[in-house]
């Protein structure tokens, strides 16, 4: 039986494909406050700005390939059971060919409706475009499939209960100052080899292994230390 990979992954890993985050520019995004558009109240307050918000990030995602770190971690397959829990929005990870992807702040090309959560929708290039007034064919209005501030995380104890399963922890491109997703550290069990790449790289404790570098320099190195000896 393959061990289970552990992978949390942040920011940094879609950094190189040229996914942007608002936090880039300083909070900002085409002159409007984050909390105007990343939050709950926000979306209540004008949920046509917000969709104009997201329908402008899933274009930019469009253009952009999954890079060296996405396929490295897919090439981990060949020895290990790996699961990644990301807080990511791309489908970056997806697309590279991971299956068991974790999404802790929401999924950027999804929309969900309003009257039934459960009622999910994946949105393809040729339809990107959403507004306040955009219905499912149920007629019931549609919000971005996002983890708004100000909401709670909904997939976190399904991630604890990866963290505590895990063979083989790895961090990714975080700076481990976003929760509850830095708290994944916290319920990995005693003993377990833990790895952290980030070319700038937060305080850790001593039994982890920093690899400070870049995703994609950096996921070369763990598959060099992880793959087994021929």
């Amino acid at each position: 039986m393959k061990k289970k990979l552990v992978i949390s992954s942040g920011a940094g890993i879609s950094a190189e494909s040229g996914v942007s985050t608002f936090r880039d520019a300083g909070g900002l995004w085409e002159n409007y406050p984050v909390m105007e558009v990343c939050s709950a109240d926000g979306f209540a307050r004008n949920p046509a700005l917000v969709h104009q918000f997201y329908n402008e990030r899933r274009k930019g995602l469009i253009n952009c390939q999954p890079n060296a770190a996405h396929k490295g971690l897919v090439e981990l397959e060949k020895w290990y059971d790996v699961y990644v829990i990301t807080q990511n929005v791309d489908d970056l990870h997806e697309r590279a060919g991971s299956d068991k992807v974790l999404h802790l702040h929401g999924e950027l090309m999804k929309v969900r409706s309003m009257a039934d959560e459960t009622r999910v929708y994946t949105l393809d290039e040729a339809h990107l475009e959403t507004s306040s007034d955009t219905r499912d064919k149920y007629g019931d209005p549609v919000r971005p499939h996002i983890v708004f501030f100000q909401e709670a995380v909904p997939n976190i104890e399904r991630a604890i209960e990866w963290a505590e399963e895990a063979d083989i922890f790895v961090v990714i491109g975080t700076s481990l100052a976003v929760y509850p997703a830095a708290s994944l550290l916290h319920y990995v069990r005693p003993g377990v080899p833990v790895y952290y790449i980030d070319p700038r790289p937060a305080s850790v404790p001593p039994n982890v292994t920093v690899i400070p570098k870049t995703a994609t320099a950096g996921v070369a190195e763990l598959i060099d230390m992880l793959k087994p000896a021929d």
